[in-house]
């Protein structure tokens, strides 16, 4: 068996959609069936939301994305302001992205790896494995004790998770982990520069929870740290509020997909006049069949009260395939040329004198 360091040389390269003109590509797929057809509909909508001047951008993120070579893309959409919030789950902003940018990287895995068939090895050797990918668990322990540190920096109270990531923005920057300084860019640390808030509503689902974990331990009864999930869904619902014209772009489904959904209700539910996300797109593989909200449609979503049906596609295909086409159409038609940043953080904010 190789050793560590022999497995761990050659990382992930994350694919930048500004080098690579997919417009002629999609619009030729709009001629042909199945699954092409739905990718150039659905590339069609997301370019209509950024050039609706009305419409906030929602980001929805599920999966092993950012280990995948999926980093770039989302930090060009933060940067070209072709997104206003983002909900995600926690791995993809924490153990990949965070992790990413305090200097650590992804690795691809050979054939012979994804098969399964050396785990244990691999798990003697300290490395985890996503598919055809690997990780290094000393280098993740690192990551989660840098949660720890920022949570030990905040004030004892509950915390909605836009607000720890918004620290951990603010720590990068601090630490001189950012690429004016050498360091590696990140979404984190776009989303801090461009105040695009980012919402983990399963925060402690992710390397944070165990850095959160051992900061409690450590406070024991003392005054400490906690994550609010209540106050991150009522922060997404204000935005929601503020901006009554929103469109999702997301990719797989599970808690993101359901908490972006469900701030049309939330709003209906505060007396306030909030109208169904007006486009919709997501990317998936989810079996319909299960009847999971990862898979439901959002036609399905419609009768919820949550999605319109006008400007709605499901695309089923896997990400690093579908997304690099979908965005990177938007970005080269220049859909995204008049819009202005919202800079949604600031309205979460509290005013000060």
């Amino acid at each position: 068996m190789p050793t560590k360091q022999e497995l761990l040389n050659n990382p992930i390269q994350h694919i930048d959609i500004k080098q690579h003109n997919v417009v002629a590509l999609v619009d030729a797929m709009q001629q042909m069936a199945y699954s092409s057809r739905d990718l150039a509909r659905a590339a069609s909508i997301y370019e209509r939301m950024l050039r609706d001047q009305e419409c906030g951008v929602i980001l929805c993120l599920a999966g092993s994305l950012i280990s995948a070579g999926l980093k770039q893309i989302f930090i060009d959409l933060i940067r070209n302001h072709m997104v206003d919030a983002i909900v995600s789950t926690g791995a993809n902003i924490v153990d990949q992205d965070f992790f990413e940018a305090l200097g650590f990287k992804h690795w691809i895995a050979d054939d012979l790896l994804k098969q399964g068939t050396e785990d244990a090895t691999l798990r003697e050797l300290m490395i985890d494995r996503i598919y055809d990918t690997l990780i290094d668990e000393e280098e993740l322990r690192i990551c989660d004790e840098t949660t720890e540190k920022i949570a030990n920096s905040l004030d004892p109270r509950p915390h909605s998770s836009r607000e720890f990531i918004k620290a951990m923005g603010a720590y990068l920057e601090k630490e001189g982990k950012i690429p004016a300084k050498g360091g590696v860019d990140s979404m984190v640390y776009a989303a801090y520069q461009n105040d695009v808030p980012i919402f983990v509503p399963a925060f402690s689902d992710c390397s944070a929870g165990f850095g959160l974990v051992a900061h409690q331990h450590a406070r024991q009864d003392k005054p400490k740290v906690s994550i609010d999930s209540a106050k991150d869904f009522y922060e997404l619902t204000q935005l929601k509020i503020a901006n009554p014209t929103t469109g999702l772009l997301m990719i797989g489904g599970g808690v993101p997909k359901n908490f972006a959904q469900d701030i049309v209700v939330a709003a209906d539910v505060l007396g306030m006049d909030a109208p169904m996300h007006k486009y919709a797109v997501q990317i998936t593989v989810a079996d319909v069949r299960d009847g999971a909200l990862s898979s439901s449609t959002l036609k399905e979503a419609s009768s919820w009260g949550k999605v319109d049906t006008t400007y709605e596609q499901m695309v089923y295909s896997e990400a690093t395939m579908a997304l690099p086409l979908v965005t990177g159409y938007a970005y080269h038609k220049q859909a995204h040329a008049a819009r202005q940043g919202r800079r949604w953080a600031r309205l979460l904010e509290p005013v000060t004198a």
